[in-house]
């Protein structure tokens, strides 16, 4: 059978309409219909800057601008539709994913305990059963609530007194459950009073095999075509070998078959897909309107993916030095169509209820044009509405020459 072979704005479309870009910017927000929406995506990334909203809050927006960040805290705190865990950062999760984090709770465990040892607190271990105790006897707890005669060293967040390292490693193990933040503050609960036994096997009842074909097929139906890095690193769970050993078997049987695509640059590249690929292909066009991603947005999530898909070099600069920044410390990309048409730099002042513009630079293929601006504009207002900002001002000079 001859490999399917796809052109390089198909392959964009296929991989927008697996995260739900594809389409109108439209429909229900809350409840149902936002766990479906993030049960499509897999996952949703969660971040504390807060530069305009939330990483995770810009994400479900982008896709339904009815979204309001109480929807998402309702889903996760309230309806425990939710967990939060890592894929390859802090993530909200489908609750009926939580059966197929086992195997990541194990291996976290395994990985943490010898890497925290070498540059965490000493002494973390031996709080494990009273931080269990005190929980048990307490209710829920942040981490201010525990360790607190414990000394903190001064270098930052990644020198937690020991206490908080045992809370960490105890809900990264999968002992302790967060259920829910104050602030952006975690709080943990034991897993056995909120987590479902059904979705709680013992660690004898785990199934590796099975867990690494789940986490490879899901991560598939997501990204559509994928090397078998790409799977590997979509929960970031399995590992390469797993992933690499998972596409030749599946190949064997015929579960997926080898797709050519054209990358932007004009190369093509071969992965892997399900047999189904070229009869999910969107029907319509992508909305026209200019929508702004969040720096985290799963479809970016993967730099060099979207590079090759969209010819769009993105990487986020909050850990560059100023002076050596290309762009700006958090500049949120522009998504117009199919195509990624620019980068803008803009912050929240809600002092003065502005939605503060200090610059944008449209890509090279990219030309600016008053209509765009008109685009542009109409965005910006709906963003502003969504961070609870008063009205949009853009600086002297915002619209940059493209670098």
């Amino acid at each position: 059978m001859a490999i399917q072979k796809l052109d390089n704005r198909t392959a964009r479309l296929l991989f927008m309409d697996r995260h739900a870009l594809a389409e109108q910017p439209s429909g229900g927000a809350k409840g149902a219909e936002l766990l479906d929406l993030i049960h499509r995506l897999g996952f949703v990334q969660l971040d504390s800057i807060n530069t305009v909203a939330r990483a995770h809050d810009m994400i479900l927006f982008s896709r339904r601008p009815s979204y309001r960040a109480q929807n998402l805290k309702r889903l996760y705190e309230r309806d425990r539709a939710l967990f939060e865990h890592w894929t390859h950062d802090a993530a909200v999760i489908p609750m009926e994913f939580y059966r197929h984090w086992h195997l990541r709770f194990q291996r976290d465990a395994e990985l943490l305990k010898s890497r925290w040892k070498n540059w965490r607190r000493d002494g973390f271990e031996q709080q494990f059963q009273s931080v269990l105790n005190h929980i048990r006897d307490h209710g829920p707890v942040s981490s201010s609530d525990v360790g607190k005669d414990e000394k903190k060293g001064s270098g930052g967040w990644w020198d937690w007194h020991p206490s908080k390292t045992a809370l960490e490693f105890l809900w990264r193990s999968g002992a302790l459950t967060v259920v829910g933040r104050r602030g952006f503050q975690k709080r943990y609960d034991l897993t056995e009073r909120v987590i479902d036994t059904h979705l709680c096997p013992g660690d004898a009842d785990i199934d590796a095999p099975e867990t690494v074909n789940w986490l490879c097929n899901a991560a598939l139906d997501r990204l559509g075509f994928a090397t078998s890095g790409e799977l590997a690193a979509f929960w970031d769970t399995v590992s390469a070998t797993e992933a690499r050993e998972w596409v030749k078997q599946a190949l064997r049987r015929g579960e997926i078959e080898e797709v050519e695509i054209t990358c932007a640059d004009g190369q093509t590249r071969k992965l892997v897909s399900k047999p189904v690929l070229a009869d999910t292909k969107p029907q319509a066009a992508p909305p026209g309107r200019i929508r702004v991603l969040s720096p985290f947005d799963p479809m970016l999530r993967d730099r060099n993916r979207a590079e090759r898909l969209f010819g769009f070099h993105y990487r986020i600069e909050v850990f560059v030095p100023e002076a050596k920044r290309t762009y700006g410390y958090y500049v949120f990309p522009l998504l117009e169509g199919d195509r990624l048409i620019g980068r803008i730099d803009m912050k929240a002042h809600r002092d003065r209820g502005v939605l503060q513009v200090s610059a944008l630079w449209p890509e090279r293929s990219v030309k600016w044009s008053a209509a765009r601006t008109s685009r542009l504009t109409s965005e910006l207002d709906r963003v502003r509405r969504f961070a609870g900002l008063d009205r949009v001002e853009f600086s002297k000079h915002w619209l940059k020459e493209p670098k």
